[in-house]
């Protein structure tokens, strides 16, 4: 009997040995095909920024590990030397294991805590599907190769249905994992591609638990959609000012239109560089019947601002602190990715928000024909 209760207490201590401190984590990472030797770093994201680092440590053995406080769960990456990409952990209270390999840092194994469980079944998720799609590819351009148009219109049924199940993946993760962490980077992922409008995210966010909206992501996100919410459909338009090119201070108020296209971009986003040609285009048609451009450029260096706009000869307003995505009115317009546009009307009221291309010529065209 007194050895059983030994063997007991025994376990129990080992439990409590292995068990880290409240609020505390510790990472074991084994890696493979680095050398040992190698330094590795320990990355916290910056919006806007350079990932910040905030530890170093070296490969021994193939191994290494790393501790800290973490009062609730925050993405950071971890940098190896001589590999490209990162691999993302979620560092929160736990025991966390990573296997890492160093050509296909994509099939890294993280498990041991909540957060990093979760994120690795919804990258997995999302791999299953676009293997699906990738196989799906395949055997069409085999039947096509065979001119089998049988199986080709069967395949095409089949893709159209996996590319809803995509579509509906992200939604459905944050529906099932109310309590989960990734429920906000997936909703932050979806507020910076755009791939649901802030209504609908909104309704996602609401509905997560009261923990996980209190994190500093959550907050965070909190703040996003309310300013987001301030620029929806139908909300006037938040006035500002800026310098111009010739350092002139000018207003978005005193350069309205009948009606303005408010543009965010810069001369290092080549998506926007693209745009240009047609929103010059548009501006020669519609100028003369009321439509005014204003240009806001997240640029860092009045040279490749003010070249950007002569090379494409960009004839409107132009405004910028340079102060890349520190720049206050892109604050205040909550911008996260360029080209971002906003349609006003002539009293500064959003008619519509991040059209290019075809269907913003069509929607001036509707509006000042």
């Amino acid at each position: 009997m007194k050895k059983i209760g030994t063997i007991l207490l025994l376990l129990v201590v080992l439990v409590a040995c292995n068990k880290v401190e409240k609020d505390t984590y510790k990472v074991t990472v084994s890696v493979d095909g680095v050398e040992d030797g190698k330094q590795v770093y320990l990355q916290k994201p910056v919006d806007g920024q350079r990932p910040e680092v905030i530890d170093t440590m070296e490969v021994k053995e193939g191994k290494f590990e790393f501790t800290g406080k973490a009062e609730s769960p925050q993405l950071h990456y971890l940098f190896f030397e001589g590999v490209r990409g990162v691999l993302p952990i979620i560092l929160e209270e736990g025991d966390i294991q990573v296997t890492a390999y160093k050509d296909s840092l994509n099939f890294s194994k993280i498990g041991g805590s909540p957060s990093n469980e979760d994120f690795t079944a919804f990258i997995q998720g999302s791999k299953t599907i676009r293997d699906k799609m990738s196989d799906i590819q395949k055997k069409g351009m085999e039947a096509q190769q065979s001119g089998d148009t049988i199986t080709m219109n069967t395949l095409k049924e089949t893709f159209e249905e996996v590319q809803e199940e995509a579509r509906n993946y992200e939604n459905d993760f944050v529906d099932t994992h109310k309590e989960s962490y990734i429920s906000l980077l997936v909703i932050q992922q979806m507020m910076r591609t755009k791939s649901k409008t802030s209504e609908e995210v909104g309704v996602l966010f609401n509905d997560l638990s009261e923990d996980i909206k209190n994190t500093e992501l959550g907050k965070t996100i909190s703040e996003e959609l309310g300013k987001a919410n301030k620029l929806s459909v139908g909300a006037v338009a938040p006035d500002f000012s800026g310098p111009t090119p010739d350092g002139e201070t000018v207003s978005l108020k005193g350069s309205l239109g009948k009606v303005t296209v408010l543009d965010f971009w810069a001369a290092w986003c080549k998506p926007c560089r693209a745009e240009n040609p047609n929103l010059v285009k548009l501006y020669a048609e519609y100028h003369d019947k009321g439509l005014n451009v204003v240009g806001v450029s997240l640029d860092r260096k009045a040279e490749d601002w003010k070249k950007a706009i002569e090379d494409d000869n960009l004839p409107w307003t132009h405004i910028s602190n340079l102060k890349f995505w520190q720049d206050p009115i892109a604050q205040e317009y909550n911008i996260r990715s360029i080209p971002a546009t906003f349609i006003l009307d002539e009293n500064g009221k959003i008619i519509a928000k991040d059209l290019r291309g075809e269907a913003l010529n069509e929607k001036i065209a509707s509006l000042l024909n």
